[in-house]
Order: C-alpha cells, then sequence, then structure tokens
C-alpha cells in the first residue's frame, strides 16, 4: 500500500536526491582540481566543459528520475509536494557542494592562493591599495565561497524543481492512458482491428 506524502516524507526523499546531486557534484569539481594540478591549459578547459555537461545535466536527470521515483512511491503527490521536495534537495546538495570548495580552498597550498591573487590582480590592474585590501579578503574567502556557492545551487535548484515539477505534472495528466493521453480514444482508432484476448 502507498504511503502519504507528508513532511516526514519530502524530507527523507529530498535527502537521498540531495545526497545523490551533491555527490556528483563534488565528483565533477574533483575533476576539475584534478585537472588544475596538470597545469596544462588545453587539459584544464577541456576537463572544465566536459565535466561542466556532466554535472548540468546529470543533475537534471538525477532530479527528474527521483522526482517520478516519489510519485510512484507515494499517494496524493501534488506538484507542490515535488516542488517542495526539489527546493529541500538543492539545500541539502548546495550544502554538500559549497562544503567541499570552502574546504578545498582552506587546504590548498599558500603559493596556489599567492599564485591566484596574482592573477586576479593582473587581469584587473589592481593597484598596490587595491591589491593589499584584496589580500585581507583572502582569509575569508572560504566562508564567502561557501555562502554564495550554497545560495546560487540553491536558486538554481528551485528553477530546475519548478520546471521539472510541472513536467512531471502534465505527464500525470496526459501520459498514457490518461484522458488526452497519446493512446486516449480519438487519437488512435484501433477498432479495426481484432480483439486478442
Amino acid at each position: 500500500m502507498s504511503k502519504k506524502a507528508d513532511s516526514t516524507a519530502i524530507w527523507n526523499e529530498a535527502a537521498v536526491t540531495g545526497l545523490f546531486l551533491g555527490a556528483l557534484s563534488v565528483v565533477c569539481l574533483l575533476g576539475k582540481e584534478a585537472a588544475a594540478l596538470s597545469g596544462i591549459a588545453l587539459l584544464v578547459q577541456g576537463s572544465a566543459i566536459v565535466l561542466w555537461m556532466v554535472e548540468f545535466l546529470g543533475c537534471i536527470l538525477i532530479m527528474k528520475n527521483r522526482m517520478l521515483g516519489f510519485r510512484e512511491r507515494f499517494e496524493g503527490v501534488k506538484m507542490e509536494d515535488t516542488h517542495r521536495m526539489g527546493r529541500r534537495s538543492a539545500l541539502l546538495s548546495g550544502l554538500i557542494l559549497a562544503s567541499a570548495q570552502a574546504l578545498i580552498i582552506m587546504k590548498a597550498p599558500q603559493e596556489t592562493m599567492d599564485g591566484l591573487l596574482a592573477d586576479v590582480s593582473g587581469a584587473m590592474n589592481f593597484t598596490q591599495a587595491q591589491k593589499e585590501e584584496m589580500e585581507g579578503m583572502m582569509d575569508s574567502l572560504p566562508i564567502y565561497t561557501f555562502i554564495f556557492q550554497w545560495i546560487y545551487c540553491f536558486l538554481y535548484g528551485c528553477v530546475l524543481s519548478s520546471i521539472l515539477s510541472r513536467y512531471i505534472f502534465l505527464q500525470s495528466l496526459f501520459g498514457p492512458g490518461k484522458p488526452g493521453g497519446w493512446d486516449s480514444p480519438g487519437k488512435q482508432d484501433n477498432s479495426d482491428e481484432p480483439d486478442i484476448q
């Protein structure tokens, strides 16, 4: 017998979904970091593009499949429930990715951070005063990264869950065997075919 999609069930589904999404994002992040360590510009750029596509498409597929599974495993699931599940998944997955990214920055060698500062200063043509101000902010870079990455992941997840929840809701209304669906009366005319028992 199907279970009701109450708040606890939604949180449980969101926790598992968020874990999958966060794991995929962290793996892609580590792949980019590994490519960056090679120092080969072509490899760094190529891996960044490929891993971004893997992460982008993978998150969509994971969210879609988890929402569909949520609708099938529980009774009375509405569009608001799948949207709520998606938002909570984004909140949790964003926490995982933001924590991983902040930890990587905290553990980065000082030479790496100095090189990053030098690259940014050169690209932006910072004055000496601006460079010194930037150096003062480097200690707070992990927390800034954590906050902005978490917010970005949550907002992206909210948009994605909004789109997918509407898609799934329309599927439930107009899917196979449903009124207006592709195999509903008027869509196919099989009256002349023999009735096979």
